[in-house]
């Protein structure tokens, strides 16, 4: 698997930034959620370098559209950029990943945020707050308790927030559009809690021309491995995992032919099923790859 990743980096400069095989992560009782199946976890020596280093070039880095977000975000989008199986795989994710926390409320910061969070919305929250790019979209969303208005390729720095602040900080489907990842994964580390979690979530969609270059030329393994990466280098995270959160329903047995000849419903209700199920099972993929303080 590593010798993929390599070289898909190599193809933006990068390949010496890892350079052992990645490891399966095993079940235990700390790692049992219904909706992720564990890809890999990461260790030090994954990677060429250690926390603190950072191979990425400006050409990693570049995009297609060097203008200012700005410009780009400047009218509300109030759309959805996953498809409903996607963000029902996120929220149960989530819901799971929170209750794991085993705290009375949590606070919570939403990155790259827009007018909705999916966060579940069973769960006790204190301070929700996001953090995107265009004022009406965050004002939109009903579960944030603040926001900041902030384009974070030119501010990196979250020193509105002190030290220790967040139990969780989610991120959904535009840690590709970082240009700064070292500073924003270090300010992340130092304001989660001991203990904390963070969430960067992607699946296959974007805006390819506000993707930096090593993602748009790696595939999905290369990119939980980018996202990973961006960990390790930026500070001492206690663990760092990969996972699919997609959960893929097995499709239902087709009744016999002489029971569909006897009552034609039974074959209707079948094929109803099998479809649903199968757009559920060919629609967006869902990963993440979790850094815990």
């Amino acid at each position: 698997m590593m010798k993929l990743v390599g070289t898909i980096i190599a193809a933006a400069g990068s390949a010496s930034a890892f350079t052992s095989p990645l490891k399966t992560a095993g079940r235990s009782k700390h790692n049992t959620l219904h909706y992720s199946n564990s890809i890999c976890t990461f260790d030090a020596e994954d990677f060429a370098g250690k926390t603190g280093d950072w191979p990425y070039t400006d050409a990693d880095l570049n995009r297609l559209d060097n203008s200012v977000d700005t410009i780009f975000y400047d009218e509300p989008r109030f759309v959805t950029h996953i498809d409903d199986g996607a963000i029902a795989a996120l929220t149960a994710f989530y819901e799971e990943e929170f209750t794991a926390l085993n705290k009375d409320k949590l606070d919570v910061l939403d990155l790259c945020s827009s007018w909705i969070s999916h966060l579940p919305k069973d769960i006790s929250y204190g301070n929700v707050v996001g953090v995107g790019m265009n004022e009406k979209e965050l004002k939109a969303n009903e579960q944030l308790t603040n926001h900041f208005v902030q384009d974070l390729n030119i501010n990196p720095d979250l020193s509105q927030f002190e030290d220790d602040s967040f139990d969780v900080i989610c991120n959904v489907v535009s840690v590709d559009y970082l240009t700064k990842p070292l500073e924003i994964f270090q300010e992340m580390h130092r304001i989660l809690r001991p203990g904390g979690v963070s969430l960067m979530t992607f699946s296959n969609r974007l805006f390819a021309t506000k993707a930096v270059a090593m993602w748009l030329q790696a595939d999905d393994i290369g990119r939980l491995t980018i996202v990973a990466s961006y960990y390790n280098y930026s500070a001492d995270w206690k663990s760092i995992e990969a996972l699919d959160i997609k959960e893929k329903q097995p499709l239902p047995e087709r009744p016999p032919t002489a029971e569909i000849m006897k009552n034609p419903s039974l074959g209707l209700a079948w094929m109803t099923a099998a479809g649903a199920i199968q757009k559920n099972n060919e629609g967006d993929p869902m990963f993440v790859v979790k850094g815990v303080k």
